[in-house]
């Protein structure tokens, strides 16, 4: 993807193929990605969705999971087990309905449409890595704090927060991971091209008269770097708590 980039359109499909770009052509980055209007919209667009997402995410799934773990509840097993199902659900067979619901609440073309979309498959999963990580808090521990005069609420913030950290940088990196490269719903709900996800622009290099491979695979690399980024660094966090998640009970 990184040699294509810097290749000029004619070196693209020399025989044999050069897997070092010779000579290294920056054409597709300055006039693509840098002085193309459409690409950086779309990167806006698509950190305004994947911050949104994460934000609503973290701030509906972590009391949901703590209430789930802590709290008596009925029907917890049926509960994570329909969040289990959501995940089955391919995103094209909610698109439809979506667009319905969401026209009549006048929720097309705009972020809010596009944030509540990636939330309703980002949020059961968020709950689902979360709620193991608020069973493995000592229960002992959270009772001690509410003698100590802690509420529920305060209990959750002080003790259970903390010690679940792990998870809940698995989760939010989950989030903005998941809407940043979501396709369909930025497809189906967003038809104005000032709203379009940067997932959305980058299908629109591909068009009927054909497919600009090195302006492609430069937009791609702008792309994936965010994903790279914090994979290198968050790595270590993402590993560790989707593993923690799934040994706890």
């Amino acid at each position: 993807m990184l040699a294509t980039s810097l290749k000029r359109s004619s070196d693209i499909f020399s025989t044999p193929p050069d897997l070092f770009p010779s000579p290294i052509a920056l054409t597709s980055y300055t006039e693509t990605v840098v002085n193309h209007a459409g690409i950086g919209r779309g990167l806006l667009n698509s950190t305004v969705i994947g911050v949104g997402t994460t934000i609503v995410t973290l701030a509906v799934a972590v009391p949901a999971a703590y209430a789930l773990a802590r709290l008596r509840v009925r029907f917890v097993a049926l509960l994570m087990l329909l969040f289990l199902v959501v995940q089955m659900v391919p995103a094209v067979n909610l698109a439809l309905p979506m667009f319905v619901i969401f026209s009549r609440a006048e929720l097309v073309n705009s972020f809010a449409g596009l944030i509540l979309a990636n939330c309703s498959l980002a949020i059961p999963l968020a709950i689902t890595i979360l709620r193991p990580y608020f069973l493995s808090v000592p229960g002992e521990v959270i009772e001690a704090a509410k003698i100590d005069g802690c509420t529920t609420w305060s209990a959750f913030l002080r003790v259970a927060l903390p010690v679940s950290t792990p998870g809940l940088i698995t989760v939010a990196v989950i989030s903005f991971l998941g809407a940043w490269g979501e396709f369909v719903f930025g497809l189906a709900l967003a038809s104005d091209e000032s709203m379009q996800p940067i997932t959305v622009v980058l299908a629109g290099l591909t068009n009927s008269f054909g497919t600009r491979w090195n302006d492609l695979m430069a937009v791609s690399v702008v792309v994936a770097l965010p994903i790279i980024v914090v994979f290198v660094f968050l790595q270590r966090y993402i590993v560790g708590g989707l593993t923690a998640g799934a040994t706890k009970s």
